[in-house]
């Protein structure tokens, strides 16, 4: 199973918590203006990459809490991403995903596309909602805009209603 990838971090601090690997997929229908990573819009860009190999950057370090899926739009490559987010999941490691979707529109979408519905069900947390430049704080932690929310994707889905990570800082 192949993605299109902008970009790998293969340690990173600043997309979640705990040391990550962070995978910037290439491909994004929101185009938010301001957005940080503008590269990652063009569906036709990055690199081909196999999950194996993106998998195998994983199991060599032995130090990563998870993986964070950023973009562009992760749920854009929703099916291969969540051969990832299982095989990371299998190894121990937690999955967050960033979304310019916001959760109600993922949980419609999900509805109506199985990858969508199985990439949300493997997520331990989605920061969810798009980049809003007027909204934009530096000081909040692991997002850019204040409309966007770090979602515990499990409490959530058992209960019916976002729940708000406790590291989340909302």
């Amino acid at each position: 199973m192949r993605l299109r990838v902008a970009g790998i971090i293969e340690e990173s601090v600043v997309d979640g918590p705990g040391l990550r690997l962070v995978v910037f997929v290439q491909g994004c229908p929101h185009r938010c203006p301001g957005c940080h990573n503008p590269h990652t819009w063009d569906p036709a860009g990055g690199t081909l990459m196999e999950v194996e190999e993106i998998l195998a950057m994983v199991k060599r370090n032995p130090l990563l809490k998870g993986v964070t899926l950023s973009g562009g739009e992760p749920f854009a490559q929703a099916g291969a991403l969540a051969v990832l987010a299982r095989q990371v999941r299998a190894l121990g490691r937690d999955v967050i995903t960033y979304t310019g979707y916001t959760w109600e529109k993922l949980l419609e979408l999900a509805g109506r596309d199985g990858a969508v519905k199985e990439l949300v069900e493997l997520s331990d947390y989605i920061v969810d909602g798009p980049f809003i430049q007027e909204k934009r704080d530096p000081e909040l932690p692991f997002r850019g805009s204040s409309n966007q929310r770090v979602i515990d994707v499990p409490a959530s889905l058992a209960c019916g209603r976002v729940v708000i990570a406790p590291w989340g800082g909302q």
